[in-house]
């Protein structure tokens, strides 16, 4: 694996981190705080960080097996296949200046958790409960490993983890305007 893999993998390793820390807090905030400026501001803008979320796995996810040359697996591919609708709905929905998204990307992001624990599950060296979906690549091969629980599955589970999150919030937000 080349230094700049080496350094990137470092670098989204640290970015998963401060989202898994946004979620914890914006999950704090939902349940105890519900007047919090914070939460008024992710209601607002809700969309246009989901937006951002999902092109930003996109452009990575496309970037490791395009550009670096990480061949995907079969799980890597359903995860893509509920994430890289979100990019369109989540446009679109800036574009129309639509607020009643939520359900729709909540839903497609349940569904990416499920996987993407099932292969974190596999990566950590859990056993293999249904076999993967797929002829290229191994699904429990772990390319990318940081502070001994990081991986692409996690990455993953946490971008989806905050978009269910971040549109929990805007749903909120929406029924209450």
């Amino acid at each position: 694996m080349s230094e700049i893999v080496v350094q990137f993998n470092f670098l989204l390793a640290i970015g998963t981190i401060f989202m898994q820390i946004g979620i914890v807090l914006f999950l704090f905030l939902y349940f105890f705080k519900r007047d919090s400026p914070i939460l008024t501001l992710i209601g607002t803008y809700g969309i246009h960080i989901v937006f951002l979320l999902s092109l930003g796995g996109v452009v990575l996810s496309l970037t490791y097996s395009e550009i670096f040359g990480f061949v995907p697996c079969g799980l890597c591919w359903l995860q893509r296949v509920f994430l890289y609708p979100q990019l369109i709905l989540s446009g679109l929905a800036l574009f129309k200046k639509e607020r009643f998204i939520a359900d729709y990307l909540i839903s497609l992001s349940v569904v990416g958790v499920v996987i993407a624990l099932y292969q974190h599950y596999l990566q950590m060296g859990g056993a293999d409960l249904i076999n993967c979906p797929a002829a290229a690549g191994d699904c429990a091969k772990r390319f990318l490993f940081e502070f001994g629980y990081i991986t692409f599955p996690l990455m993953s589970f946490t971008v989806f983890a905050l978009i269910i999150v971040v549109m929990m919030v805007v749903r909120r937000s929406v029924q209450t305007s």
